[in-house]
């Protein structure tokens, strides 16, 4: 999080260790919120949508309870060990990247998706049917694709930022 600077109340600079101190609880925060956002969106769907979906656009748009005990799209159904194994070694790759990143676009990108990936490793760690095993709750459903949450979102909106944040000369090992 390197040039992640802010300025002090004065009007100058704040001391380099300061504003890399600043900086790593703003994100940290962003990170730990998107984990509670998520969580809590996840427990309300568990409840609110237990008796079946409700509409918000006639089909097209639905709150719908879905259970997915594998990867993006349903795919590896059977692998649910090893995807949550696989997040835990992504976010530390993503923790790692996250500490190097300089561009903002990068950063923003990279909070984005680690917070996501922490969001759905929850679920594998702490939901049913138990460690390592959990089913990640999906609940939004529109149109065509695949019913997702709000990790889901976090991660795919945050490939984009690390997309443009490429395409504009960022790097996320500075």
């Amino acid at each position: 999080m390197a040039n992640a600077g802010v300025d002090g109340p004065d009007g100058t600079r704040a001391p380099a260790a300061v504003r890399e101190r600043r900086a790593t609880v703003l994100v940290s925060a962003a990170i730990a919120s998107i984990v509670a956002f998520d969580q809590l969106t996840k427990t309300w769907a568990t409840r609110a949508l237990a008796d079946g979906p409700v509409s918000i656009v006639g089909e097209t748009v639905e709150l719908r309870l879905t259970r997915n005990p594998g990867g993006a799209f349903g795919n590896f159904r059977a692998m649910t060990p090893v995807l949550a194994i696989a997040a835990l070694f992504l976010s530390v790759v993503l923790v790692r990247a996250l500490r190097r990143a300089s561009g903002r676009w990068t950063i923003v990108g990279l909070v984005l998706v680690l917070g996501g990936a922490l969001g759905n490793l929850v679920d594998r760690v702490a939901r049913d049917p138990g460690f390592l095993s959990g089913h990640v709750v999906d609940f939004v459903s529109v149109g065509a694709w695949p019913v997702f949450n709000l990790a889901d979102s976090c991660i795919t909106v945050g490939a984009v930022l690390l997309v443009v944040g490429s395409l504009r000369g960022e790097h996320a090992h500075g």
